[in-house]
């Protein structure tokens, strides 16, 4: 899958994997050393994700039930917690700056297919 910022048409994933499973949304990104630019993961469904045991930072954004942007965490370290968003239906986990390039802001709408 791909996701494209709809407003501006910027890039944000070339390769989306989706975790819809409980064991994949349970394993999300740990045991990797690195995620590539271009790459990221959709959790779904999702209100707030950790990062501990990752080994990288990463951005994440919040979408609600229309995949529209409603939150945005930038470069979160590993041993961080998001906390729980209302209104969030799934995640975007996505390389650190990814956010940043693709001038993606509240309110943006996602495009994934």
């Amino acid at each position: 899958m791909r996701a494209v910022n709809g407003s501006s048409g910027a890039a944000l994933a070339a390769d989306l994997r989706v975790a819809c499973t409980l064991l994949a949304r349970a394993r999300g990104l740990l045991g990797k050393s690195h995620l590539p630019h271009g790459e990221g993961l959709l959790i779904s469904p999702c209100k707030g994700v950790h990062t501990f045991f990752m080994r990288f930072p990463i951005d994440v954004i919040f979408l609600d039930n229309d995949d529209r942007v409603i939150q945005i965490r930038e470069y979160l370290q590993p041993y961080r917690v998001t906390g729980m968003h209302l209104g969030c239906r799934r995640v975007m986990e996505l390389p650190a700056g990814t956010v940043s390039a693709s001038g993606t802001a509240a309110g943006d709408l996602v495009l994934i297919g």
